[in-house]
């Protein structure tokens, strides 16, 4: 207790400090430095994260067997590398594999592990998720028309495309490659004469790209034929009058606007097209008769949905 005691004599605190200090200064240093220089790696590298796509290893039946992995997901992974500030610049993540292997898992749903191989020089600090889902399917295989998308010609323009090939292939797992029903070209707007190589897009129904297919080819040439502008002007179509006898109480036309191509001088005096229906009581969807003046041509057919009713007959009065 005495012993104790005396540590609460300031004097004796201090006395006990500040023996052998010298000694007990160059032994802190000393353990400073060895510090300093076992951690003076750990303290240079930094953390830097990438999102990593995902890619499927299969290798069942020497990968001799047709099969494919659809509804990755998620389809990327976030991974947090550890390296030199000046490594970590260097890298993309393209650079990073991330790897889920479905090697001898039966066709159906699976919930695997991400194996990730740090570039030369780094270390993975962490993996976000650390598992992914999906589901292994045959490998099927489809041919499809291509079908061009361009962007909106201007309405002086009848541009006339051709796109090579014209049929392409869509390859992947049966359940995804259900949902694609056509293959479409990304939009190109092409000047008169010229060509360009477009990207395939596969579509669903709801006309929404298809993920996780194979296209080949990838691309296809888009060639616009037509050398320039032809005279065109946008008309309003105007319907004939219904006999008296009839009210028309619902209509809408279907373009109610159309193209006609026509000589500059002839187009000039053009103020809207003529359209001729049959009324008839009832609720029909009739095609309309176009009347343009000789040397005119309209580009597009029109149609018109009616209702008509019977006018009403007005009986006089009895005296």
């Amino acid at each position: 207790m005495d012993r104790w005691r005396r540590w609460l004599s300031p004097r004796y605190a201090w006395a006990r400090f500040t023996h052998n200090l010298g000694p007990k200064l160059l032994a802190l240093g000393v353990a400073l430095t060895l510090w300093f220089l076992a951690t003076a790696d750990r303290r240079a590298n930094v953390d830097q994260g990438f999102d990593v796509p995902v890619t499927v290893r299969d290798t069942t039946g020497n990968g001799q067997e047709k099969r494919a992995v659809g509804s990755l997901t998620p389809p990327s992974v976030r991974v947090i590398l550890s390296g030199r500030p000046e490594r970590l610049r260097e890298l993309e993540a393209q650079n990073i594999e991330a790897v889920v292997d479905v090697t001898g898992i039966p066709e159906g749903s699976f919930t695997q592990p991400v194996t990730v191989t740090p570039p030369t020089g780094t270390a993975v600090q962490r993996l976000t998720p650390t598992r992914v889902q999906g589901f292994v399917d045959t490998q099927v295989q489809r041919t499809l028309p291509v079908t061009l998308s361009v962007t909106s010609p201007p309405e002086s323009s009848v541009p006339r495309y051709v796109v090579s090939p014209t049929e392409a292939s869509v390859t992947g797992a049966g359940q995804t490659l259900a949902q694609v029903t056509r293959i479409i070209t990304s939009p190109a707007a092409l000047a008169a004469g010229a060509e360009q190589e477009v990207p395939l897009v596969a579509l669903s129904s709801a006309g929404l790209p298809v993920t996780g297919v194979t296209l080949r080819p990838a691309t296809v040439t888009v060639r616009r034929l037509d050398t320039g502008e032809l005279p065109v002007k946008t008309l309003p179509v105007v319907l004939n009058d219904p006999p008296p006898t009839l009210i028309v109480t619902a209509i809408s036309v279907q373009p109610s606007t159309v193209r006609v191509v026509a000589a500059p001088e002839l187009l000039g005096r053009l103020r809207e097209v003529s359209g001729t229906v049959t009324y008839r009581v009832g609720t029909s969807t009739v095609p309309v008769r176009l009347s343009v003046p000789a040397g005119a041509q309209a580009l597009e057919a029109v149609s018109v949905r009616l209702t008509v009713a019977a006018r009403p007959v007005l009986t006089p009065p009895v005296p």
